[in-house]
């Protein structure tokens, strides 16, 4: 516990994963109650003064959607739940943030204006997409930073007079990391990037990190695997490259098709740190489990051994190979050996197949290179 005068010239920051506030599809009925969902949160979100979480949705606009599904669509009474838990930052860096195009964007941030839950990472001009948050708690400032690799399929990137994403490029990131360095004690870097249910980054994820570490990023969080990847410590810079699913609800396709997350999917992760003014004190990893009616600490066990499994896996050199093993043993042997009993092999879709055939190609061309 801190003294009183400690706690003047300390922040404590937690960020979590991946917010999935998704409606049934063809209308805007909630696919789970929010605030059930998260009351068990509040009690580790009260001990934080700044609560960061990835808003992985938007909300309807007039019609308008992308072409491209699932679209994650929430509701004004979901994000006011997400308000009322604790969490009081959000990043809107992702391939969902457009979903409902410019109409449900300015919904949206007007909501979260009206609601005081602070926001970056998305907007109508790269210029507002790309501002950073300075926020300063207990006479601590922190600057916050996003971008988003255009490779996890976001819909705009943001341009001189058009809305969107900032796009995550190493020279550009690295500069506004050394510039924003000179306005707050600390910069964090959040990145939505990686491959989805990938349980390592990629050699170029990496390199990547470790050279906004050396620009001076004083911790590197991720979001978009679904899934959570491990946890290194770079020129003393934790980099956590993907927080996994902090609520893993239901995604759905307006066909009917869902899709739903297994336990490892639905373990998530807390990154707890406290900062002074001049370094950072402490970090910590705090597992947490959504089994489908409220998020909770997971104290099972298997949260913490998971966890402790992917960071031992990152301390092992990723080389390319071992990073093709992982596409091929995720995006086409586990499904196709998932698919081997009649009860999965009637329910098919064609989507199903072109991507289990995509990846066999993409591994046999791969292999010939």
């Amino acid at each position: 516990m801190k003294t009183s005068d400690e706690s003047h010239t300390i922040v404590r920051l937690a960020v979590v994963g991946d917010l999935l506030l998704t409606t049934f599809p063809l209308g805007e009925t909630p696919s789970r109650d929010i605030d059930a969902a998260l009351c068990n949160m509040r009690e580790v979100f009260q001990k934080q003064d700044i609560v960061l979480a990835n808003l992985e949705s938007t909300l309807s606009g007039e019609g308008e959607t992308v072409p491209t599904q699932p679209r994650l669509i929430a509701t004004p009474d979901m994000i006011r739940s997400v308000r009322n838990t604790g969490i009081n930052l959000v990043t809107l860096a992702n391939n969902h943030a457009f979903d409902c195009r410019t109409e449900g964007f300015r919904r949206l941030r007007s909501l979260l204006d009206e609601l005081k839950l602070d926001y970056f990472g998305a907007g109508l001009t790269l210029t507002e997409a790309a501002a950073p948050k300075i926020i300063t708690a207990n006479g601590v400032r922190l600057g916050f930073i996003t971008a988003c690799d255009p490779q996890t399929g976001i819909s705009d990137i943001a341009g001189t007079d058009t809305f969107g994403i900032p796009p995550l490029e190493a020279e550009v990131l690295s500069e506004k990391i050394r510039q924003l360095k000179d306005q707050a004690h600390h910069v964090i870097v959040v990145l939505h990037w990686g491959e989805e249910r990938l349980t390592l980054p990629s050699p170029r994820q990496i390199k990547l990190a470790r050279q906004l570490a050396q620009a001076g990023a004083g911790l590197i969080v991720g979001h978009h695997p679904h899934i959570l990847q491990g946890m290194e410590v770079y020129e003393g810079t934790p980099i956590c490259y993907s927080l996994g699913n902090f609520l893993s609800s239901g995604v759905y396709f307006t066909d009917g098709d869902v899709i739903t997350w297994n336990r490892r999917e639905q373990t998530g992760c807390i990154v707890l740190a406290e900062f002074d003014t001049q370094k950072l004190l402490s970090i910590e990893q705090l597992p947490t489990y959504d089994p489908g009616d409220s998020v909770i600490v997971d104290k099972s066990g298997f949260g913490r051994r998971w966890i402790d499994r992917l960071n031992r896996l990152l301390e092992r050199d990723v080389t390319p190979r071992r990073y093709r093993w992982e596409q091929f043993r995720v995006n086409t042997l586990r499904p196709t050996l998932a698919y081997l009993r009649w009860s999965r092999l009637k329910t098919l879709r064609w989507r199903q197949c072109r991507n289990a055939f995509a990846g066999i190609w993409r591994t046999l061309r791969e292999k010939h290179d």
